[in-house]
């Protein structure tokens, strides 16, 4: 059982988020996915329900979404990510959550929502700097890739979507503006019998 996050913190890292209304487009890089990811869930869920429509939670992996619906930092957001892993689509309150990933034939719930009705995305990268998945499931899904822009899992949601938050620990992502929560310290290396041993390790391993 994860350790979660004390409530008020939970509650402040919402409230940051909203305070930024100015910026559309967030990207969150600290060292804490687990952290930034139920923040950034919780925030969603609460602008579902002052602005009812479609919401996308795009993961680039099935198992980083795995990982995500149990290791994530409050009871609420592990259980809403747990019923969403299958069938993908869910219902709360007057909105729609959607689920898919960085590869073209998870997006057949989402490709087809009509752009008024799209509110709001949450994508989460991992560290690895790796093209979309090509998949060849069939003929539909055959299909070259190597013409898309970089990071299509991104700007074809940044076209059609009012507002996103990116979570990526690596390169600031074009078009995003980016936010660090203060209550999030940096990670710092620390001495242990004389080596000095980075807590800087596998990022989605930390919290």
């Amino acid at each position: 059982m994860p350790l979660d996050m004390d409530k008020k913190l939970l509650y402040e890292g919402v409230k940051a988020l909203v305070d930024q209304e100015d910026h559309k487009h967030l990207q969150l890089s600290q060292q804490k996915l687990f952290t930034l990811f139920s923040i950034s869930f919780q925030y969603f869920l609460f602008k579902s329900t002052k602005n009812p429509g479609a919401y996308v939670i795009r993961i680039e992996s099935s198992a980083l979404a795995d990982k995500l619906a149990k290791r994530s930092k409050d009871s609420s957001t592990r259980r809403f990510l747990q019923a969403l892993l299958l069938p993908r689509k869910l219902k709360y309150g007057k909105s729609i959550f959607f689920l898919d990933f960085f590869h073209m034939g998870s997006w057949n719930l989402t490709k087809n929502i009509p752009e008024d009705r799209m509110k709001g995305a949450l994508i989460v990268k991992d560290t690895k700097d790796r093209p979309m998945e090509q998949v060849l499931d069939d003929d539909e899904n055959n299909e070259d890739l190597s013409s898309l822009p970089n990071n299509f899992f991104l700007t074809s949601l940044l076209d059609t979507t009012p507002e996103t938050i990116t979570i990526f620990h690596g390169d600031k992502l074009e078009s995003l503006h980016s936010f660090n929560f203060p209550f999030i310290q940096k990670e710092r290396e620390k001495a242990l019998k004389g080596v000095r041993i980075s807590e800087d390790i596998q990022w989605n391993e930390e919290d």
